[in-house]
């Protein structure tokens, strides 16, 4: 039997903190009072109640709740860190995915696939540029990237288990 009382005493106690230091008025966290470190605290409770309670599905949803307020927080704040662009979105996914894996041991596939596309997302224009000569080809089959992940996802769906 799970442990269930870790993640409700962990949304609690980030909660009251948050609203606490907000009420406090301390300057000091002044950039934190906002509602992409609410979700930092509930991406927290989930990975507590995945790793600690040994609920190993509640991983996924942590690292990206985790993820997008990080990624929220930091966005425009670092330089290096991109921030109009769904490739750190979608490389949270394949994180979350790869941590799943370790402790459950299903879903390496799509952990590696959202690697992948993570990758070309934010490297596209690096990409583009060592595959010059194809540029104006490729951009022709760039339109249609969309409809090949549907028929990726459709072929997902009918494929039947051995």
């Amino acid at each position: 039997m799970k442990n269930q009382r870790i993640f409700p005493g962990i949304i609690l106690i980030g909660f009251g903190a948050y609203f606490f230091l907000q009420q406090s008025g301390i300057t000091l966290f002044q950039n934190f009072y906002t509602w992409p470190t609410l979700i930092i605290i509930v991406g927290i409770a989930f990975l507590a109640q995945g790793y600690l309670a040994k609920d190993y599905d509640a991983i996924l949803p942590g690292v990206i709740l985790l993820g997008f307020g990080l990624h929220f927080h930091i966005a425009g704040r670092l330089k290096f860190w991109p921030d109009n662009t769904i490739g750190p979105f979608i490389l949270i996914l394949s994180l979350g995915f790869f941590l799943r894996f370790q402790k459950t041991g299903t879903g390496l596939f799509q952990a590696f696939l959202f690697l992948v596309w993570a990758l070309l997302l934010l490297f596209y224009d690096k990409i583009a540029g060592y595959l010059g000569f194809l540029q104006n080809g490729m951009s022709q089959v760039l339109k249609f990237w969309p409809a090949l992940i549907i028929i990726i996802g459709i072929y997902l769906l009918l494929k039947k288990k051995k």
